[in-house]
């Protein structure tokens, strides 16, 4: 992520920290593009009996991923870093891994998905523990990101077996 070098307009924080703030961000958007992404890929290719509203589902959650991760990038921007969503960006960064090609059943779509969703939102936590001493600014938009990535974990969660215990 590239930072302004104009930093007369900015936030008054420092260059160690604007920077630093600047790659949670980028982690961060990153990570949402890529649930988005991966989200679509299950959205065409679930199957079974429940295909519709797991169908349907999935684009609630991708149009809430992609909202957060505008939300993520325009922060970053206002502290004078510009993100990069790009494909490769994304492909270079993500740690979710691939989902396979072709059908999949409806409760592996739901697997999955708790799954990815788990992971992302500990790592988000991470990040916005490591934000409070920074910039607690950008520390409130991860709290968000993370609040509603739990809350969707919580959702999906439910739709396993025993609620996914």
């Amino acid at each position: 992520m590239s930072v302004a070098t104009n930093t007369a307009h900015l936030p008054a924080l420092g260059a160690h920290e604007r920077g630093e703030v600047g790659a949670q961000l980028q982690a961060t958007l990153v990570e949402l593009i890529d649930l988005s992404l991966v989200g679509k890929q299950l959205h065409w290719c679930v199957t079974g009996p429940t295909f519709l509203q797991v169908h349907e589902q999935l684009d609630v959650l991708v149009d809430s991923w992609r909202a957060m991760s505008d939300e993520v990038a325009e922060r970053a921007v206002a502290l004078g870093s510009f993100p990069d969503g790009q494909a490769d960006a994304v492909a270079h960064a993500h740690e979710l891994g691939r989902v396979e090609r072709g059908a999949i059943e409806a409760d592996h779509v739901i697997r999955e998905l708790a799954r990815r969703l788990a992971d992302t939102a500990e790592r988000v936590r991470s990040r916005m523990d490591r934000m409070g001493e920074i910039d607690q600014a950008s520390q409130d938009i991860l709290t968000g990101v993370v609040r509603d990535l739990e809350k969707q974990l919580w959702m999906v969660r439910s739709q396993l077996p025993h609620g996914g215990a």
